[in-house]
């Protein structure tokens, strides 16, 4: 059973590693691979959604790598697969082959890998693990086409403004390790000790609060827009941003056992709802509306998790998901055929191509919330567990359900209107369109906009209740009969509205205008209150560094030299000594060497010289005849005799 498990996240992060590791050298079989490999998984995913598997490794000492698909993560890992297989199904006609379509489709597997063992994992290791590689594959995905500067700008505010927010389960992976946490597993973060559980709650909130783009972090959602249509698709519909919602609502116990935790997450959400909600309803280019509009409705999957909506978060993300792939699919095949993605220019887009209109309506009827599509069922579940934690709550969601109405209903109009005159002077402003649509385009959309359609099932009476229990959460509460008529009332009044005011200008003052089309210039905000006095820290510590700590330094060197030169010369006059006393030692040496030559060896040689006589002396009498060494020795022994008398 456990191996269902590990080919589920294998299959996609092996295969995803292979095809980008080859690149441009796969580059016919690459969308036929990455297709047939996301298929594959698709197919795991639902065989463990149904057998959920679970296993375990060793992964440190005293801590294991663990995985597991419960009920809440059964959902999702069908989710991740089946939008990552129809947004690889997509882009296989959307790419030529002057594109590194290995790259392309190796990232996204790669990245889907990453986010389906984000989904799994038991224990905060792992997720660690698999946070990071998605942080690293998006970075990779919003820069592709990294010979475009913008485009690598954008990536690198993406990822920092995430990675920013992702130190925070850094932060609470070292407070469960300091509070005795031991393996580390999610199941028991909330039985931290104080004040470590506080620490561990707050860096969890900031790290999902920062993946899911919410209030502060959400103009990160803005640049990331600068990445390829498919890629924003994949990364902002169910897979990135969804995983900050999904790990809050995975860890709603541990915000619970807090106390202040939940409430802080829920107005997070509820606010973020709103004010994002609004920057979607000024824009005007498509996909940054798109873009806000997820900052928006995940602002209510947060809102649940907050207020302990688990079942109805889960179902807005499933429905969000599904919903919001399949409008930047419509929005990238827009921008493929006319090359242009703003509003104005795509006047009467959805009568010209006629399959890609449909489906965008329906996608955008959902995303209003207007019954009886998904997201209408899903934002009144939501609804009902805000309103069960708090009034005010509860009237800040209805008014971001208005405005995501609002915001909805103006893409639809620009969308759906007449063509104008000269549709094609507005065309070709980002790139040359095709003017038409790629065979790919069709199956994947279309199911995607089927899915958004139904989805809404999950909030009926019957299959509600039974997905309450799948995630554990029986006693949650369901909307009441006033709350599903004001949520509808409200839902088409402000679509009603909104259809009628399109027409006409905003009744708002401009630096209004401007300010919500700027994401409430929070880029700006990060940059004055975060980048700029880091840049100027750091800019201070390099003058001290320069001027105090290498200036010590350089003076420390210099006094160095200055004592080696005294040294030198120091030296120099023993030198100096050294060679007068030589030469002394020289000048006595040779006088040494002439008393030597002249008295010494002269008197060594006299005592040769004497010996060399005497010997010459003494072979003398060595004739060899017998009667001289006879008369020899009568004399010596005469003189003997003699000396002997004499002494006497």
């Amino acid at each position: 059973m456990s191996a269902v498990i590990w080919l589920l996240i294998s299959l996609p992060l092996g295969a995803g590693a292979v095809l980008g590791v080859t690149g441009t050298r796969c580059n016919r079989l690459a969308p036929a691979l990455g297709v047939a490999v996301a298929v594959a998984t698709l197919g795991v995913a639902v065989a463990a959604s149904v057998t959920r598997p679970q296993s375990s490794a060793p992964l440190f000492a005293g801590m294991r790598a663990g995985l597991a698909v419960d009920g809440l993560s059964a959902f999702m890992v069908v989710t991740v697969a089946a939008v990552t297989t129809a947004v690889l199904a997509f882009a296989a006609g959307e790419f030529g082959p002057d594109e590194n379509r290995g790259r392309l489709f190796g990232l996204m597997l790669v990245f889907s890998g990453a986010m389906l063992v984000t989904v799994t994992a038991t224990t905060l290791p792992l997720l660690l693990m698999a946070w990071e590689v998605m942080g690293a594959t998006s970075w990779a995905l919003i820069g592709y086409w990294w010979r475009r500067p913008e485009r690598v700008r954008a990536a690198d505010t993406a990822f920092l403004t995430t990675r920013t927010a992702d130190l925070g389960l850094y932060l609470a992976a070292g407070a469960a390790v300091a509070g005795g946490a031991g393996s580390l597993d999610l199941r028991a973060l909330p039985d931290a000790p104080s004040p470590w559980l506080h620490v561990i709650t707050g860096g969890v909130v900031v790290a999902a609060l920062g993946k899911s783009a919410q209030l502060p972090f959400s103009f990160w959602l803005s640049r990331a827009m600068q990445g390829p249509s498919p890629v924003s698709a994949l990364l902002h519909s169910a897979t990135m941003v969804a995983a900050g919602a999904y790990l809050l609502l995975r860890l709603h116990p541990l915000l619970a056992a807090t106390g202040w935790a939940g409430p802080l997450v829920a107005w997070t959400g509820a606010v973020t709802a709103l004010f994002l909600g609004v920057v979607a309803v000024a824009q005007r280019d498509l996909k940054q509306l798109l873009a806000a509009s997820t900052s928006s409705q995940l602002g209510f999957m947060v809102l649940a998790a907050g207020s302990g909506g688990i079942a109805a978060g889960t179902t807005q993300l499933v429905a969000h998901a599904a919903t919001k792939s399949g409008l930047f699919l419509a929005a990238g095949a827009w921008l493929t055929a006319l090359g242009t993605k703003h509003l104005p220019a795509l006047r009467g887009a959805a009568r010209t191509y006629r399959l890609l209109g449909t489906a965008f309506t329906v996608g955008a009827l959902t995303l209003a919330g207007l019954p009886p599509l998904s997201l209408w069922a899903a934002k009144d579940e939501v609804l009902a567990s805000a309103y069960a934690e708090s009034t005010g709550l509860y009237a800040v969601g209805l008014a971001a359900a208005a405005v995501a109405a609002v915001y909805s209903i103006k893409a639809l109009w620009y969308v759906t209107q007449p063509l104008p005159d000269d549709p094609e002077a507005g065309y070709d402003t980002e790139r040359d369109g095709t003017r038409r649509t790629a065979r790919t385009t069709p199956a994947p959309l279309l199911v995607l906009t089927f899915a958004a359609a139904v989805l809404g099932v999950l909030a009926l009476p019957g299959p509600a209740s039974w997905l309450k229990r799948l995630v554990g959460a029986p006693d949650e509460p369901s909307p009441k009969p006033w709350e599903v008529g004001l949520s509808v009332g409200v839902a088409f009044a402000a679509a009603g509205l909104a259809w009628w005011w399109a027409s006409r200008p905003a009744p708002v003052p401009r630096p209004a205008v401007r300010w919500a089309r700027g994401w409430l210039h929070l880029e700006r905000a990060a940059h004055t209150v975060v980048v700029r006095p880091v840049l100027g820290l750091a800019r201070a510590l390099a003058v001290f560094d320069d001027r105090v700590v290498d200036g010590a330094v350089r003076q420390v060197a210099r006094g160095g030299l200055a004592t080696a030169r005294i040294a030198g010369r120091v030296d120099d006059g023993i030198d100096a000594a050294v060679r007068q006393t030589a030469r002394g030692g020289l000048a006595g040496a040779r006088l040494a060497g002439r008393a030597d030559d002249g008295g010494i060896d002269a008197a060594v040689d006299a005592v040769a010289a004497g010996a060399r006589g005497l010997g010459r002396a003494a072979r003398r009498p060595q004739t060899g005849l017998l009667h001289q060494y006879y008369a020899q020795a009568a004399l010596g022994f005469a003189v003997l005799v003699l000396i002997v008398l004499l002494v006497r």
